[in-house]
Order: structure tokens, then C-alpha cells, then sequence
């Protein structure tokens, strides 16, 4: 087994996590396995599948994003699911404004034009995934112990199929044995009611719930009486949000799909589209063919920077012709971002000295405070500091500020390279104040546009669940509904993995997602969960959160977003918010899985009535029919106004954004320029700056493959890419196996053995490699001070040779 080894250096902490290779069950392939032993196993691990009958592989790629390739990965993996007959009805019933389903991976805007196959490849491997015929039944359990289901991988733990029934752990048999849905909503509505105070509990949502049931939740746990509603959002967008809210009083991007349809030049940062948002190929493949400008800032040139062949264009895919997908590619440095904005600021600044329409100073006199201060800031900043920090040249900084000066519209759109920094919130305000400078914010065609990672995690924020709510908020939450919510604020991720481990929560409620793999430190994640009195996971799958649990556990399954939702007012319809503040409805299609399936607000319903029997709240009323839920959410929610009505237009509505229409919430009621220091970002000598990321079959923590196609990856996980030159300095070559350590800010460390390195077009300096192998590198202290975020993409580590030591030596 593999073993944390401490050992104390003066005050500091060194961890080091082994990896463990062994064959495990049930296909028997090589496995890694990361985390803590304890004594039921390697229970905080992540089990990498790497299969030893087929030897990894590594060719660039150099072929079309989309196309025919995705084409053939979907034939593929709907053969291998046997879902032939249902996988292509989905694909005709997804994202469909009338009475489609919504793809529940990302939050890409669904098509405004009527597209009748706004679809993509790996949305349809998500949903695929979710509608397998596959079962895990009580039978299941019988079978096999927690501590022998701890050592499969999490791609053979998923690839079970689907939950069937709730399931409660009994420790005397180490199983997990059927519980009848009363009995599960007693049980947790016991140890809610007999907590010493409601603070003890968290409540952790991840990006699939909906509108609906999202506000349930929040409603239930303020009811209790605690903010404490860590989500997923703390660990990708909340830099963000953060900025955003601080530069022009919105946590929104202010644009919509017909904006990038509309716009001139378009930024994109820190984004792995043909991954992570594959129909944002579509806007990109349409903005080029247009004439607009694409410029793409990232470490990595990824697949959708270069060229695609959209599937639905049919005449493209008949003819293998490609498009464009980018004019400009920029490799900045790993957290080289604000410096690379801030040159072009600086550029464009410069110019105006001569060129007065350099500058749109009637918007900037108008409309926004603190410019003086940011133009003196830029301009004491000088080119050779900015080219250190960027890792550009001031040429390539000063060619992307003249495609930003000559764009009458610009659009800055980024994802998570961009926030999972300790600067984020620096950045992306950094990213406002370019806007500014030409009024690119309050008309079409212009603004900022981040990209949401999961479904409905936007959707989950306007909703509710916030650990830092509003007064205002609360405030109506409290008159609509008839409760004294609390005030004080509750615990993000990071902040509730550090009350587990004190003792301080001792009740975890999982509403999705894979929280033990998602969050940062994997080990002392799991640590913390063991520690509880119980934990309750709200899941379709089973996952590795299911056997990292507390005293005692309680798996209750829920129904997917394409099963439909019989309720006692008729089949049921659930809404959601895409990446654009658009909202609208989803109907799922198919026969649940189970007869003994809730839905996710049943689920909810029951633990509130379990843990608050004396409530008004009509729990039972919501959940006959949820068009009850949306007339209070109407009243509670700022832009919900007639929410039922307007939630059944064609396409749903769109949130008002009042930064849009220049009205900016801010205390000067102005946009606010800010005036952030320029970071260090520079790697010290010896060391590298880590970025994790996902593979391209991989959705969050669901792993699909040991491939990654658009990487030129082929059966290979445990890997770290580095610059051919940080290799050779270091002696190393192709698949060479070496050993990864992470310094922590504390000064503690972290290790990851025998991971075969790669070679890739990457900084000097920097590294990368997937989650959530690599969550173990990132301390849980390793958190950003403005954002409270686990800092992924900026991890600092050590590369060396292995030492061939075993996962016992």
C-alpha cells in the first residue's frame, strides 16, 4: 500500500503520496493509486487507469478540432455503452427549446437560431454515460466490501452503472446495505435535528442541480439556520464573480451568443474550448468566416486554436474542409496573464498620446472611476518587467493591443487558467480595465464573457447558493418564505474541509458531484469526510465520494436530467441558467432508471421535512409541482419576475444585467478601474509552475478513457507535459518516469512518483497535467487570499527522476 511518510523539518510538514501500481478488478488493467490508507484502504485515492496490455502513445496533433474524429469517437463510445438505439434519440432531443433536455455538461448557450443539432461530443458521451442500461443494485453491495471496492479504479467505479436504490454503510459488514426512503430521510433528519448548533452541517452543490431544486436547497439549509453552502463554483469561478461584482456591481459576464455573433475581435483566455465547451467552436468557426479577429492567450495551443470542421455543416464534413478557429496565438506564461493584459493596456495608452481614438474618453470620463490612477500605474510599468512576468515579448504584447485598438467590439472571454491563481480577481479585473478603456461594455458586440465550466453552476449562484449572501437578499428570502435566515456568513470548500477536520462540521450533505476527488489535497479531503458523523451523497454513479465517508453514510440516487420526472401535478420540467444568463426549461425523456428514483427536489424535500417537521415551508406542495417552486422563487430572485410564464417562451429569457445597460452597482456607481500591483509570477530556480486540467475524454471527475486525443495522448494518465528544454536540463527524455513534488506555501511538501513525462509545446517553466490525479499536489492551504480558491493552476513543484522507490519503501 501506498503511505504518507511526515517528517518534521523545524516547524515545516513534508507529505509525500506514493503511488501504488497493482492489478485490481474488474478489468485488470495497471493502476495508480493516490491518498490516504486508513484502515479501510486506499479509500482517499484516485485509481488512474492505466491499462499494462497497451503501451502509451504519443503522437502532436495536427488534425481539425470536432469533425470527423469526434464523429468516430461518438460512434465508438455509443457501440461500447450499447446505446445505438436511445444515444441518437437523445442527441435529437438535446438542448431543444421545445421539450428538449438540457446537456448537463457545460454551460455553453444553446444556439439562438433554432439549431436542431446544437450538440457536441462530449456532451453526448455525458449523456450517454448517464443513460447506460447498466445497474448497481443491493446485489451489487452483497458482493463487494467498501475496502475491496476502494481499490478499483474511479472509471471502473463509475462504469457500473447506475444507483437503483438508497443505500445506507454498515460498518459490522463493511457494505453498503439497502434503506427505505423514510428511513433515509429520518436517519439524516436526526442527526440535522440533534447537531449542538446548525453550523455543524454543510450543504455542497455541484453544477448539475436546477434552478428549482438549487433553491430548495438553499431554503433548507437557512432554514436550519446555517450559510455554510460550499459549491463548486468556490473552486473555479469565484475570482470571477468576485471581480466582476467589485468592478461593475454584477458577478455576470454581460454578454449573450448574439454578442459574439456580432463582435469584431474576440480574446480568449486560459481556455480549452474543444474540451471544455466544444459548441463555443461553432461562435469561433462563424467569427472567423466573418472577417472578426480570434485571438487565443493560453500555455498550451489547444485543438480549438487552430482549425475545426463543425459537425452539423454538413457540406464541410462531405468535403474535410476545415475553418479557422484562431488569428493570433499567445503562450504566456503560467499566471502570466495580467502582466500580458496590462501590456496591452499599457500599449493602447501609449498610442492615445497621438491618436485620440485610441481611447473612448467620453466613456471613460461618463462612466467609470479611478482611470488617472490606472493609466499612472501602467504607465510606471515597464516593458522589460512585463515581458519577464508575461514570458511575451513587448512585440507580441503591442501586436495583440493593435487587433484590440483596431476592433470597433471586443469581447474578453475566460475560464478557469485565468482564476485558479492567488491573483485571479486581479486578473480579471485587469481584463475590465482594458474594456473600459474603448467603452467596451454597454452595447453589442463587446464585454466580458466568462465561460462556466458545469451546466447549471451559474444557475446555482443567482439561486441561492452563496456562503457570502447578500443582506438584500436575505432580507426577501426571509419575508417571501416566513424564516429568520442567518447572517453571518458560512464555509466555502476549502474552509469546510478544514472544519471536518476539527470537528467543527460533522454533517456533509453531497448534492452532487464527486467532492473527495473535486476538491484539493485528496488525502487530508478524505481525512476530513472520515472524521464526520455522517455524510450523505446525493448521485447517479458510483463514485470514490461513496467510499470516503463518514461514520455513517447514506448513498441516495436521484434521477438524471434526461429520465423523466413524474410527480403527483404530471411529468415535470426543471430550468437552468447557461454561461450567458440565459434561462430556460428542461424535460428529460426517458424511463428512470429505477422505480425507486427521487428527484433531486423529492430528495430535498424529504430531509427537510425529516430535519424540520414544525416548518410552514409547503415541502410537499414544491415538490407535486414545480411551477409552485418558481412562483416563490418570482418573488425571491431579482430578474424571475413571472418567472413561469417567461421560462416557456421559446429560448426561456435572459437575466437583466444592469452593467449592460451602464448602470453599475458599485459604491461610486461607476465601473471601477482598479490599480493591482503586478505579481511575480516567475518560477524560481530549479522549480516549475503546474497547471492541472482535464483530458479531452474526461468530464470533471468522470474519466472516459486513458486518451486524450486532442493531445496527441493515447493510454496514459499519470503524466506530467513539460518544455523539451526543462527536460533536457533535467536529463530527461520521452516517457521517461520521474517524480513530482509540490512545495506547499507552508513549506510542506507533496509527491507523486513514476509519472512518465511528455514532451509538448509549453513555456519554459511550466508544466501541466490532469486533475484529479494531480489535486493531491495542491495543498488545502494553497488558496488564493482574493479568492479563496484552491490555486490548481499555479501549483510550485520539483521535477526529478524516479528513484524506482516502491509504493512500501
Amino acid at each position: 500500500m501506498r503511505h504518507i511518510e511526515r517528517v518534521a523539518v523545524g516547524w515545516r510538514t513534508r507529505l509525500c503520496v506514493f503511488l501504488d501500481i497493482r492489478t485490481a478488478p474488474p478489468s485488470g488493467g495497471r493502476r495508480a493509486v493516490i491518498g490516504s490508507c486508513g484502515e479501510r484502504g486506499a479509500t482517499a485515492g484516485v485509481w488512474a487507469m492505466n491499462d499494462k496490455d497497451k503501451a502509451p502513445e504519443f503522437t502532436p496533433y495536427h488534425h481539425p478540432a470536432a469533425g470527423w474524429g469526434a464523429a468516430r469517437s461518438v460512434t465508438e463510445f455509443l457501440v461500447r455503452e450499447g446505446e445505438l438505439l436511445d444515444g441518437p434519440r437523445a442527441i435529437v432531443r438535446m438542448n431543444h427549446e421545445n421539450g428538449g433536455f438540457d446537456c448537463p455538461g457545460c454551460a455553453w448557450p444553446d444556439d439562438t437560431k433554432g439549431l436542431h443539432l446544437d450538440i457536441c461530443e462530449n456532451g453526448i458521451k455525458h449523456v450517454t454515460w448517464e443513460m447506460t442500461r447498466k445497474r448497481v443494485g443491493p446485489e451489487f453491495f452483497t458482493a463487494h466490501t467498501v475496502r475491496e471496492l476502494s481499490r478499483w479504479s474511479d472509471a471502473d467505479l463509475e462504469s457500473q452503472g447506475r444507483l437503483t436504490e438508497p443505500l445506507r454503510y454498515d460498518a459490522d459488514s463493511d457494505r453498503y446495505v439497502p434503506i427505505s426512503w423514510p428511513d433515509a430521510f429520518a436517519l439524516v433528519g436526526h442527526a440535522l435535528r440533534t447537531l449542538d448548533h446548525p453550523g455543524q452541517a454543510a450543504f455542497y452543490t455541484s453544477g448539475r442541480l436546477g434552478n428549482e431544486a438549487t433553491f430548495l436547497y438553499q431554503l433548507m439549509a437557512r432554514e436550519l439556520g446555517t450559510n455554510n453552502l460550499p459549491d463548486c463554483s468556490n473552486m473555479c469561478h469565484e475570482a470571477s464573480g468576485r471581480a466582476l461584482q467589485a468592478a461593475l456591481g454584477t458577478g455576470k459576464g454581460t454578454v449573450d451568443l448574439k454578442d459574439w455573433e456580432l463582435t469584431d475581435a474576440l480574446f480568449i483566455l486560459g481556455v480549452n474550448a474543444a474540451s471544455n465547451a466544444p459548441r463555443m467552436l461553432t461562435s469561433l468557426a462563424e467569427a472567423y468566416r466573418r472577417g472578426a479577429q480570434i485571438v487565443h492567450i493560453n500555455p498550451l495551443i489547444e485543438a480549438a486554436a487552430t482549425r475545426t470542421i463543425i459537425p452539423h455543416d454538413f457540406a464541410k464534413m462531405a468535403t474535410f474542409r476545415a475553418t479557422r478557429t484562431g488569428t493570433m496565438n499567445l503562450q504566456p506564461r503560467i499566471g502570466g496573464d495580467l502582466a500580458l493584459i496590462r501590456g496591452m493596456a499599457k500599449a493602447v495608452l501609449e498610442q492615445a498620446r497621438t491618436d485620440p481614438k485610441a481611447l473612448d474618453t467620453e466613456f471613460v470620463e461618463r462612466h467609470t472611476s479611478g482611470f488617472a490612477e490606472y493609466r499612472a500605474l501602467c504607465e510606471t510599468t515597464s516593458w522589460e518587467e512585463l515581458e519577464r512576468q508575461s514570458g511575451l515579448g513587448q512585440a507580441e504584447m503591442r501586436a495583440a493591443a493593435q487587433v484590440y485598438r483596431e476592433a470597433d467590439r471586443s469581447i474578453i472571454s475566460w475560464c478557469l487558467g485565468v482564476t485558479q491563481h492567488e491573483h485571479g480577481v486581479d486578473t480579471v479585473r485587469e481584463i475590465v480595465n482594458l474594456l473600459l478603456l474603448r467603452g467596451n461594455l454597454g452595447r453589442e458586440g463587446a464585454g466580458p464573457s466568462p465561460v462556466r465550466g458545469h451546466s447549471n453552476v451559474q444557475g446555482n449562484r443567482t439561486c441561492g447558493i452563496d456562503h457570502r449572501p447578500s443582506d438584500a437578499f436575505l432580507d426577501r428570502l426571509g419575508e417571501v418564505c416566513g424564516i429568520t435566515p442567518p447572517r453571518a456568513h458560512g464555509l466555502d470548500t476549502v474552509g469546510t474541509i478544514e472544519a471536518m477536520h476539527r470537528g467543527e462540521v460533522t454533517v456533509f450533505v453531497g448534492m452532487g458531484g464527486n467532492f473527495a476527488l473535486a476538491a484539493p489535497d485528496t488525502p487530508y479531503t478524505a481525512a476530513g469526510l472520515r472524521k464526520c458523523e455522517l455524510t450523505v451523497q446525493v448521485s447517479t454513479k458510483l463514485n470514490r465520494s461513496h467510499l470516503v465517508h463518514g461514520r455513517q453514510a447514506l448513498i441516495l440516487p436521484c434521477l438524471g436530467r434526461t429520465e423523466k420526472d413524474n410527480q403527483a401535478g404530471g411529468v415535470q420540467a426543471t430550468s437552468v441558467e447557461d454561461s450567458m444568463s440565459m434561462v430556460h426549461l428542461s424535460v428529460g425523456m426517458k424511463r428512470p432508471a429505477s422505480p425507486h428514483l427521487l428527484s433531486e427536489p423529492a430528495i430535498i424535500a424529504g430531509m427537510a421535512r425529516a430535519a424540520l417537521p414544525h416548518s410552514a415551508t409547503p415541502w410537499e406542495d414544491y415538490v407535486e409541482d414545480y411551477d409552485r417552486i418558481r412562483d416563490t422563487m418570482a418573488q425571491v430572485l431579482d430578474g424571475f419576475e413571472d418567472f413561469n410564464r417567461r421560462v416557456r417562451l421559446p429560448l426561456g429569457f435572459r437575466i437583466r444585467q444592469p452593467a449592460r445597460e451602464l448602470v453599475f452597482r458599485t459604491p461610486s456607481g461607476r465601473a471601477e478601474f482598479s490599480a493591482a500591483r503586478l505579481p511575480d509570477v516567475v518560477p524560481a530556480e530549479g522549480t516549475l509552475a503546474l497547471g492541472t486540467m482535464r483530458s479531452h475524454d474526461q468530464w470533471n471527475t468522470t474519466i472516459y478513457s486513458d486518451n486524450d486525443r486532442y493531445r496527441g495522448i493515447k493510454n496514459l494518465r499519470t503524466l506530467i507535459f513539460m518544455n523539451a528544454d526543462d527536460m533536457r536540463e533535467r536529463g530527461l527524455g520521452e516517457f521517461d518516469e520521474v517524480d513530482i513534488t509540490s512545495i506547499a506555501k507552508d513549506g510542506s511538501t507533496r509527491c507523486l512518483r513514476r509519472y512518465k513525462v511528455v514532451p509538448y509545446d509549453i513555456p519554459r517553466g511550466c508544466a501541466a497535467g490532469y486533475m484529479p490525479e494531480m489535486n493531491v499536489l495542491c495543498a488545502i492551504g494553497d488558496y488564493s487570499t482574493q479568492s479563496d480558491q484552491p490555486i490548481m493552476k499555479h501549483l510550485k513543484i520539483t521535477v526529478q527522476a524516479s528513484t524506482g522507490d516502491s509504493a512500501n519503501s
